[in-house]
């Protein structure tokens, strides 16, 4: 199913909204809206939240991100039903059940541990798998919109 997009974005491609959702907004899906956004360059837009946000974002989590120039010194966003209608793909960490679910939006798993307490190298290890899929998820909205693009041309 195609993507609705509304936005466009510096290229003059259709734009994909991302809201990265796992239960704390304290780990992974900060990582991963901080990483989207850097290897989106203004293309795409994200967001991220959790279903039972945390007080703070995990200090181990802070740290490996600040090694590769991001500051996660903010506070953790609850999930709303806003956030979701906003998104075209709804990528999930560990929320199981207690994400929301709306039809005609792309949901997409990803099987990740949670960082929480773990050692700093388990938790650059958790970094490096988000980068890698996160880069994956950009080119294929990047390739995405440019197909879409071109077919509004004609």
């Amino acid at each position: 199913m195609p993507l609705l997009i509304q936005n466009l974005g510096t290229f003059g491609l259709r734009m994909a909204r991302a809201l990265f959702v796992c239960l704390h907004n304290a780990g992974r899906s900060q990582m991963s809206e901080a990483l989207f956004s850097r290897a989106a360059e203004g293309r795409h837009e994200a967001r991220s939240a959790g279903t039972t946000p945390a007080e703070r974002v995990h200090p181990e989590v802070v740290e490996v991100m600040a090694e590769v120039g991001f500051d996660l010194g903010g506070t953790p966003k609850g999930l709303t039903s806003e956030d979701v209608e906003w998104a075209d793909v709804v990528v999930t960490m560990g929320c199981g059940d207690e994400c929301p679910y709306i039809p005609g939006k792309r949901y997409v798993d990803w099987d990740l541990p949670d960082p929480k307490g773990r050692p700093i190298d388990e938790v650059r290890l958790v970094r490096d798998d988000i980068a890698a899929r996160v880069e994956a998820l950009v080119a294929e909205l990047n390739n995405a919109k440019m197909v879409d693009s071109t077919r509004d041309r004609r």
